[in-house]
């Protein structure tokens, strides 16, 4: 692999800082929007209770807070999901990351699926939405249908994954949906990216943003 020509700025510009564990603390909330600020991260990315207290925390810094929804199964209502995706958004979040109903996927239902993601997309108001395929439960074709869909219904990007299921991001999975989106949809990579290797692994297969919660060592090594 060729190493994209990237300074450490230039490679913090890529990555959401993200923790998303239920047992993180208000203290690790604020420590990782202070790390955000200090690196110029592209986003902060937490849980919807705390958008509240990042988006005060990141005020003024540039960097937008970003909460997930739906998370981390996807299967709540459409109704529930575009609710929490307008409360988040009425607390600061100026980004968005929908977890898609994965069993709507499997059983083929893809009116459903174009219609779960819609429901949010209505609700995002000037946010970003990207959409979390979460392809290690998909197979390549579905992979396909989906991102053809998340582009339907308005969304911004599409995600590779939650990090919580049983599989995180891969080469193949970005490649084919940069592939799939084409230039005019951002791809995310998310889910078991921890060194600076994998993350630009990832960029040279055509992701845009990285979501880890190792950013802080990935740029420390470049």
């Amino acid at each position: 692999m060729s190493k994209p020509s990237l300074t450490r700025e230039e490679l913090a510009s890529y990555i959401d800082h993200t923790l998303l564990k239920p047992e993180a603390s208000r203290a690790q909330i604020e420590a990782l929007c202070d790390e955000a600020k200090q690196y110029h991260f592209a986003s902060v990315c937490v849980n919807s209770c705390w958008i509240p207290l990042a988006a005060k925390r990141l005020e003024g810094s540039g960097v937008p807070p970003c909460c997930v929804v739906g998370f981390p199964l996807g299967a709540a209502l459409s109704s529930a999901k575009a609710a929490e995706a307008r409360a988040a958004v009425s607390a600061g979040a100026k980004e968005l990351d929908m977890v898609i109903n994965v069993g709507a996927v499997k059983s083929g239902d893809w009116d459903f699926v174009r219609d779960d993601i819609a429901a949010v997309n209505a609700a995002k108001g000037d946010a970003k939405l990207k959409v979390i395929i979460e392809a290690c439960l998909l197979e390549d074709e579905e992979k396909i249908r989906v991102c053809q869909i998340a582009k339907e219904a308005g969304a911004d990007f599409v995600k590779t994954s939650t990090g919580f299921s049983s599989g995180g991001a891969t080469v193949h999975d970005v490649e084919l949906m940069r592939k799939t989106v084409g230039s005019s949809m951002g791809v995310k990579a998310a889910g078991g990216i921890r060194t600076l290797a994998d993350a630009l692994a990832m960029i040279e297969a055509g992701a845009e943003r990285i979501g880890a919660s190792a950013g802080v060592q990935i740029v420390s090594a470049l």
